[in-house]
């Protein structure tokens, strides 16, 4: 064999062991990889300064926070940013009623500022006129829905809306129903762990999370109780992390089977202990389910 034979051959070897490299199918990351914010539910908004909100985050291992309103927006965010957190999306208010204020008049200019920052519009859905769920309301909420989504859409902005109990869409199936009418790409859905549970059964969890699954932006989760949650109080719906007898990894473990990667936040509405306890146990309880999760993937 001539020597420059011999260098081709080695080059040829390399070239396969690359090729086959490259065609090897990676493994999956184990354990829980999404990114887990908290919301501003259960960060003590009330008493905290932002700064302090974010310097309790950063501490704790918190991707970033789930902001409400339009208050405050620059100061938050320039506090996340100082420490390499992240705004996850804002919490907001929309009426679909004709005839009424259906959004407030500010939102156009904060979306304009918004413009760079990857901050998700979470919608609540409401009405006076319509009955939750009612499809005759669908029309006036594409209206309204488009009318922010192409707002949204000029500063690379996302829109998902957010099932709550007692709102026009008040359950995921609602979400997921006018998503698909609105018919833009930058507009999905949320599965709200709490909200679920207040009106649904735990055995539709699967197919429901299958519906939602293409057009999932968001997920948020919680502690909670088994059982006949559609009449549990809240204070057994809404519970750190770490407690309630739901079966919180089965919910996402779901979550991971069936594709969702994108971020998973901490409602911590109406739990009255102190904030940093709380976000404490429930960080401590979400790296108990990921490590849990990756040994159950080996």
């Amino acid at each position: 064999m001539t020597r420059w034979t011999k260098i081709i051959t080695a080059f040829t070897v390399l070239a396969a062991c690359l090729l086959l490299s490259s065609c090897r199918p990676q493994a999956k990351p184990r354990g829980l990889t999404n990114p887990f914010f908290a919301m501003d539910t259960g960060t003590d908004r009330k008493h905290l300064s932002a700064k302090e909100q974010a310097e309790m985050l950063k501490e704790l291992g918190y991707a970033g926070i789930g902001y409400s309103g339009l208050e405050g927006i620059d100061e938050m965010l320039k506090e996340l940013d100082k420490r390499g957190l992240k705004m996850f999306n804002t919490y907001l208010s929309v009426a679909i009623d004709p005839g009424t204020k259906r959004y407030d008049p500010r939102l156009k200019e904060t979306i304009k500022q918004l413009k760079g920052t990857d901050v998700l519009l979470w919608l609540t859905v409401k009405s006076r006129k319509f009955k939750p769920s009612a499809t005759d309301g669908d029309p006036f909420a594409v209206e309204v829905i488009t009318e922010i989504a192409d707002m949204a859409d000029q500063s690379g902005l996302k829109v998902a809306l957010y099932p709550h109990v007692n709102a026009w869409v008040e359950s995921v199936e609602d979400a997921v129903r006018v998503t698909k009418k609105v018919n833009r790409k930058n507009v999905g859905a949320t599965f709200n762990l709490c909200h679920w549970l207040k009106v649904d059964d735990e055995k539709n969890m699967r197919p429901l999370m299958e519906l939602a699954m293409p057009y999932l932006f968001v997920v948020t989760i919680n502690g909670a109780d088994s059982g006949d949650t559609n009449k549990m109080a809240w204070d057994r719906l809404i519970q750190t992390l770490d407690r309630g007898s739901f079966d919180t990894y089965k919910f996402l473990k779901t979550l991971k089977e069936l594709g969702y990667t994108g971020p998973i936040g901490l409602q911590g509405y109406g739990i009255k202990t102190d904030a940093r306890e709380n976000l404490k146990r429930s960080m401590q309880a979400w790296r108990s389910l990921s490590e849990r999760m990756a040994a159950d993937e080996i």
